[in-house]
């Protein structure tokens, strides 16, 4: 029964996929773009994806007129042996839109897919984000499967983009992440890079990473803690 109703939701998320992405590509013009990155380590949310070897990454986004879009992105993973993961792949379906000169909103729905496991880590997210200025935002990210799992999960980060110089920018961002059944409710993590534009499209990134004690409860010592990360990044 179990099986089934999981069937049954996924078989509900397919559909609206295909509504969002039908809506995407009925507009009247639509854009095409792209990035790709080779990183030292992939790091999301304060802790590792690949036990803090290095990761390639790519994705391509069409999005419409009508503020419809659809996006595909992939990385090389490295989770506990028994899972035997080593891909990760990130199909997202939303609408982002000028609200007025300052402000902006995106809505989407996020579904992770490890293809190569044997076992099921497979989730999906609802995610909104409300950006200022283009260089403030606060995020919210709501899944019932959290990680893979059966329990809820609420995600919130604050972050400020702070151009240096006409190459050098910096990012910074603060994240919690609730948890229904982790030690101490969730954990927190935080994040400063300094973005350089070497030349057209290419950038070089250097993020540093920490996280709190729960996350290290939580995750253990080898995926989450303090971290440094340097990735070369290009978009088209």
């Amino acid at each position: 029964m179990k099986a089934f109703q999981h069937s049954r939701r996924m078989l509900r998320r397919s559909h609206l996929l295909l509504i969002l992405l039908a809506a995407t590509g009925s507009a009247a013009a639509h854009e095409v773009s792209g990035s790709a990155a080779l990183t030292s380590d992939y790091i999301w949310r304060g802790s590792t994806q690949s036990q803090g070897d290095a990761a390639v990454q790519a994705g391509f986004k069409i999005a419409g007129e009508s503020g419809f879009y659809a996006s595909a992105w992939g990385s090389s993973v490295e989770f506990a042996p028994e899972t035997h993961a080593s891909s990760e792949l990130d199909f997202t379906v939303g609408w982002g839109r000028q609200l007025s000169e300052d402000w902006a909103l995106d809505a989407n729905v996020l579904h992770y897919r490890y293809p190569s496991t044997t076992v099921d880590l497979n989730w999906t997210e609802l995610n909104t984000t409300l950006t200022w200025k283009d260089n403030y935002w606060l995020s919210l990210g709501w899944s019932p499967e959290a990680l893979g799992t059966t329990q809820d999960g609420l995600y919130s980060q604050l972050g400020a983009r702070v151009p240096m110089s006409e190459h050098l920018r910096m990012e910074m961002l603060a994240g919690y992440y609730t948890l229904q059944d982790a030690p101490g409710g969730g954990y927190a993590h935080g994040q400063l890079s300094a973005i350089w534009a070497i030349t057209a499209p290419l950038e070089l990134r250097i993020s540093a990473h920490a996280t709190d004690r729960h996350a290290r409860d939580l995750l253990g010592d080898d995926f989450a803690g303090s971290r440094w990360e340097v990735a070369l990044q290009g978009s088209f």
